[in-house]
């Protein structure tokens, strides 16, 4: 178990925790920041997968408690390369902060912080109504990390003012990140695997150093990650690592331009190479 001091913002769903993570960090001095499914330190989202980028409900409450071992694992080794001496926790319940900090081998937390101490009626109010009209969420990490991590979904980049320094008597400023996830559309979006292996192979055709797309295997998973399995034909004379390397490369832009899922893992099997003809000699 880590040794650090641990503290929860806790209020329901779109009451607006998020949009003052960065503020009541900065007041109990705390350098992370553990905010549905996401690591975010020094303003960086350094591991996780956003529950926010899941395509259903039940996805997104799996990966806000990090049910799925392999990114608890990674949340834990993050920690331990950072070794914070304070984490904000953020959560619905104490319930949920308790057992999110179980899953991360973190200690309880010592306080517990009610969104209504720090927000007045009107605010959550505020920040419901944005949530349920408009399906506004925030992020409380910059708009260029949001992008990285959840591409196609983002509204608007904000600043939070935290306070001023005494020394320099420059202010301090945290930004954050309105998004709209996928599922909040207006109702319930869900893209096909079928419509994803399209743009997979129209993005593989794309890449000039290979003649033909191949088999291709596309998988979604439960949390919304896109795998893709391809095996393409590349023409002769070409360097096959590097071809590969730019064809991952251009599928995952593509999926994720076009989706906005995140592409997790495109495994590349090269079986066959083609041979152009060479022109007939012509005579003289």
């Amino acid at each position: 178990m880590l040794i650090l001091e641990v503290f929860a913002l806790v209020g329901s769903s779109g009451t607006g925790k998020s949009h003052r993570a960065a503020v009541v960090a900065n007041n109990l001095g705390a350098q992370v920041i553990i905010d549905d499914g996401l690591l975010i330190y020094q303003n960086r989202i350094i591991a996780g997968s956003s529950a926010k980028s899941q395509p259903t409900k039940i996805g997104a409450i799996k990966a806000a408690l990090f049910m799925n071992d392999q990114k608890a694992e990674e949340i834990i080794r993050e920690l331990k390369n950072i070794v914070p001496e304070k984490l904000l926790l953020l959560g619905t319940s104490q319930g949920m902060v308790e057992r999110i900090a179980q899953r991360l081998e973190l200690p309880s937390p010592t306080k517990i912080i009610m969104i209504d101490e720090i927000a007045s009626e009107k605010e959550i109010r505020k920040a419901r109504f944005h949530r349920n009209k408009h399906s506004k969420h925030v992020i409380p990490a910059p708009a260029m990390e949001v992008e990285r991590s959840l591409p196609g979904t983002l509204v608007d980049p904000l600043r939070v003012f935290l306070r001023k320094r005494k020394k320099s008597g420059k202010k301090d400023w945290a930004e954050k990140s309105v998004i709209r996830p996928t599922r909040t559309f207006n109702g319930k979006l869900i893209i096909a695997d079928s419509a994803i292996y399209a743009i997979v192979n129209l993005a593989t055709k794309q890449v000039k150093e290979i003649t033909d797309s191949g088999r291709i295997k596309v998988l979604v998973e439960e949390d919304g990650a896109v795998l893709v399995d391809i095996s393409p034909v590349i023409s002769y004379g070409n360097q096959l690592h590097i071809v590969a390397r730019k064809t991952q490369k251009h599928i995952k832009e593509t999926v994720e331009n076009m989706t906005g899922l995140q592409v997790r893992k495109i495994n590349i099997r090269i079986k066959n190479l083609s041979f152009s003809k060479k022109p007939e000699p012509t005579g003289d």
